[in-house]
């Protein structure tokens, strides 16, 4: 990535000045005014910058707050996506809870990898499904499978794992790309998600739908990807109001940046160049082409490696465990949680400005 710019250095400097001249002065004035109000004794600027940094220290260090939770013996969820990544260490991972797991595998008819571990559990609360989230009849096929093999109280979770993640321009994206991507990510969601939800009402339970920070945020050469979690936060968002009523939690995990390996890099690369009209690569030519794969390279290597599976796991968790879930998770690294929240709260010329 290019450095910063002179005048870009000068001004983030003069924002950070600002805002410490501000945060200097208008704090406490506004904690003394809250203090005034309780009817105690007004404190110097020093105490109340401790305070906040103090109430900020403890806001970042206190573990989740816990907020009870459900019985798990007898109750079943469904998981798609099961053939690596999050999806497979999930299915694992909840039924080491004590679910009874449904793990839908894209793979199992060609005897996958990924399929062939989970049956080698060989456990009666792990039922491996083929089950490609595109396919209308898989996915009825695979629900009547659950069915007889459910007690009587429903299904109580569905978490919409399975994923599809590329990049590139959008004069170097191919609308057979657009549309693969969306196919997996948000119709493969909704039709799963509408498939099994008379189970998940009669059983009271959840929804969990795996989203991005890129679900909340555009970003250059991600628009394919974005459009698509975009997507599902929406329907997440509307299907939370409608299922109030029935009792359904709706959460949303917002997962952060993760690696990518340098072959499917170099192979997307490949693709992305050779696809492209003659008048794309005239027009923006192999300097810039190059420039910008090498950001990507430079992006999706510095992101959130295995350990942070671990956080992930404790927040798809939360979402299905806890009484009172939240409507949103975000696991991922403090610059990007930053950024996400500079994004949706700011106005966009000023983000703009940082991130493009």
């Amino acid at each position: 990535m290019a450095p910063p710019s002179r005048v870009r250095v000068a001004l983030l400097v003069s924002f950070s000045v600002f805002l410490t001249v501000v945060l200097g002065f208008g704090l406490p004035t506004l904690l003394n005014a809250g203090i005034r109000i309780l009817g105690l004794q007004e404190t110097s600027v020093t105490e109340c910058i401790v305070v906040l940094y103090l109430v900020f220290v403890l806001y970042i260090a206190t573990p989740r707050i816990p907020r009870g939770q459900v019985q798990v013996r007898g109750k079943a969820v469904l998981i798609t996506g099961c053939d690596r990544g999050f999806g497979h260490e999930l299915a694992k991972h909840m039924h080491k809870v004590g679910f009874k797991v449904f793990a839908g595998c894209l793979l199992k008819a060609e005897k996958g990898e990924g399929a062939k571990k989970l049956e080698e559990l060989c456990s009666d609360r792990m039922k491996v499904l083929q089950l490609d989230v595109c396919s209308q009849e898989q996915v009825d096929r695979a629900v009547e499978y659950i069915q007889d093999n459910l007690e009587n109280s429903g299904l109580w979770a569905v978490i919409n794992n399975a994923s599809l993640s590329t990049f590139g321009e959008v004069e170097f994206t191919s609308m057979d790309t657009y549309k693969q991507v969306s196919e997996v990510n948000l119709w493969g969601t909704i039709r799963v998600t509408n498939a099994v939800l008379p189970l998940i009402r009669r059983a009271r339970g959840r929804v969990v739908n795996l989203a991005s920070v890129y679900g909340r945020m555009g970003n250059a050469m991600r628009s394919s990807y974005c459009v698509s979690k975009y997507g599902v936060e929406a329907f997440s968002d509307c299907l939370r109001h409608e299922m109030k009523n029935w009792g359904v939690k709706v959460s949303i995990v917002e997962l952060g940046y993760f690696k990518v390996s340098r072959e499917t890099l170099a192979s997307t690369s490949t693709r992305l160049w050779s696809e492209a009209t003659a008048g794309v690569k005239e027009d923006y030519g192999m300097a810039h082409f190059e420039q910008q794969m090498a950001l990507m390279r430079s992006q999706c290597s510095s992101g959130s490696g295995q350990m942070d599976v671990a956080s992930v796991l404790e927040d798809i968790t939360d979402a299905v465990v806890s009484k009172h879930p939240y409507t949103r998770y975000t696991p991922c690294e403090p610059h990007c949680w930053i950024r996400v929240q500079l994004t949706t709260h700011l106005p966009a010329a000023v983000t703009d400005f940082f991130y493009s």
